[in-house]
């Protein structure tokens, strides 16, 4: 009779899993230095005390990295996977108004593999630690026979909370608001099925730093955010540009209204390599084109809100015609 079959001898070890979650608790402290958990690190659910809010509105949002995360594997970009993972979530709750508190992941993998778990966590923990978000907890699960090896699934949960009073309602957008856009710094986490596609069938001539250029992680925003804050300005709507680019991110805000707008021209290293082979009008439906980020303001908080963050400039101007309809600025 054969020999009884342990769970290790079937590809999964739970006593390494075990240990691995006592080496993240480091990571974790990190991102504890102003806000806490409320209780221990590595229960079975994390709790946030809210007490310090007066009517709190919980927000949540959830992302993943998407195809960009097979190039970044092959470029052995571990910690970027992790920071686009979080900015991906995070980024969508700052559009609300609200603060990022809590930030779980999902890591599916064939077999433990505590390095380049590590390297991920480490990047999470950079953004996260960067915008006072806690990385509270997560799960990793060994799927072997499920995830092929050398191939990494990653999903990222935020939980955020707002004050009532101060959450943005973009029904307020009204006809000559001014939209005013902050740069993106590369095509970020979303595109990179087209881009893939491109690479694939065409000698488009990218060099080994252009593509890293490309594959350097999403922005987070916090910085936008807070200095609008800190300045006074509470902007109509804001909007994270990810799938669907400027117009089906920003359509998503308007109700009988429109925009028209002109952006500058998308200066990373490499780009027209890339746009070379894309259509002209669906470049704009797919990527960023520059722009990660567009607060929309009254008239009188533009010049404000162009200073909340670095290169901030007035893309154009709400209107009464419905859709958005973008164009590249004329250089210079």
């Amino acid at each position: 009779m054969a020999g009884k079959l342990t769970y290790q001898q079937a590809g999964v070890d739970t006593r390494k899993a075990a240990a691995l979650v006592g080496d993240i608790g480091a990571q974790a402290r990190r991102t504890q230095k102003n806000r806490r958990l409320f209780g221990a690190f590595g229960l079975f659910a994390a709790c946030y005390d809210l007490g310090g809010y007066d009517e709190p509105v919980i927000v949540t949002g959830c992302d993943g990295v998407g195809t960009k995360l097979e190039l970044l594997l092959e470029h052995d970009m571990l910690e970027t996977a992790g920071k686009d993972l979080v900015a991906m979530s995070v980024n969508d709750i700052l559009t609300t108004g609200g603060d990022p508190l809590m930030f779980l992941d999902y890591i599916g993998i064939a077999a433990l593999d505590e390095a380049r778990i590590t390297r991920l966590i480490t990047g999470m923990a950079d953004y996260l630690e960067a915008c006072d978000c806690i990385l509270a907890g997560g799960e990793t699960a060994e799927m072997p026979g499920i995830v092929p090896e050398n191939v990494i699934e990653l999903s990222g949960f935020c939980i955020g909370a707002a004050e009532k009073r101060d959450l943005i309602d973009p029904t307020t957008i009204a006809v000559g608001d001014k939209l005013v856009g902050y740069p993106s710094d590369s095509i970020h986490a979303n595109g990179w099925s087209l881009v893939r596609r491109v690479l694939r069938d065409h000698d488009t001539g990218v060099t080994n730093d252009e593509l890293r250029g490309w594959l350097a992680p999403t922005r987070l925003y916090h910085d936008v955010t807070s200095a609008l804050k800190k300045s006074g300005v509470r902007p109509r709507a804001m909007a994270h540009i990810t799938g669907g680019g400027l117009p089906e991110n920003l359509e998503r805000l308007f109700q009988g209204v429109g925009a028209d707008l002109a952006i500058p021209e998308w200066r990373l290293p490499g780009i027209g390599k890339l746009l070379a082979h894309v259509d002209a009008e669906d470049r704009f439906h797919t990527f960023n084109m520059g722009v990660g980020w567009v607060a929309i303001v009254a008239p009188e908080d533009a010049a404000a809100a162009c200073a909340a963050g670095p290169g901030g400039t007035v893309l154009g101007e709400i209107s009464s015609g419905e859709g958005v309809r973008v164009r590249t600025a004329p250089a210079g």
